[in-house]
């Protein structure tokens, strides 16, 4: 049951811009292909919701919820710069979650993320995130990803991972 919360709740992260008037539907593009494994584990798809598809429809690429066993992974092929691709923090403040111990983080590759806790309801979930462009380049803001994506400075398509854990 808490998995199945935790995992409801990274997606609303990852698509809560719904609020928004509807945009055009985004050209359809063939999806990608998503990763098998994540560090060497494999991946399993997680169903999106109604809610999620509805927002999917609407985004510019796509979009793949998978789940490793141990945590969940939100995977968002980008195809063009928008500001639907929001920092995973702001999602969760707006659902109530208290942001703590917010920083940048290398990985056993020694690829930055940017990480935070989130605690709510005695509750705490560990999530990272990162944003990487057709070039290998990283970015671990949404803003710093926007604007050099708008300025031509990155180019994609782009793939943007938040990666949540139940602590």
């Amino acid at each position: 049951m808490l998995k199945g919360m935790f995992a409801a709740v990274l997606v609303a992260c990852a698509l809560s811009p719904l609020a928004r008037p509807a945009a055009p539907a985004a050209p359809v593009t063939a999806s990608p292909e998503w990763p098998m494994q994540w560090d060497g584990k494999g991946l399993r798809p997680l169903a999106l919701s109604a809610v999620e598809q509805r927002f999917a429809s609407r985004f510019p690429g796509h979009i793949a919820r998978m789940t490793d066993g141990e945590q969940v992974l939100v995977l968002r092929a980008v195809n063009e710069p928008t500001r639907q691709l929001h920092p995973a923090a702001d999602c969760y403040r707006g659902l109530g979650y208290t942001i703590r111990n917010a920083q940048l983080e290398a990985d056993a590759k020694d690829q930055l993320w940017r990480c935070f806790i989130a605690e709510r309801a005695g509750q705490s979930t560990r999530v990272c995130e990162r944003i990487v462009d057709a070039a290998g380049h990283a970015f671990t803001d949404t803003s710093s990803w926007y604007w050099a994506a708008q300025t031509g400075r990155s180019t994609g398509p782009w793939q943007a991972v938040t990666l949540a854990r139940a602590l």
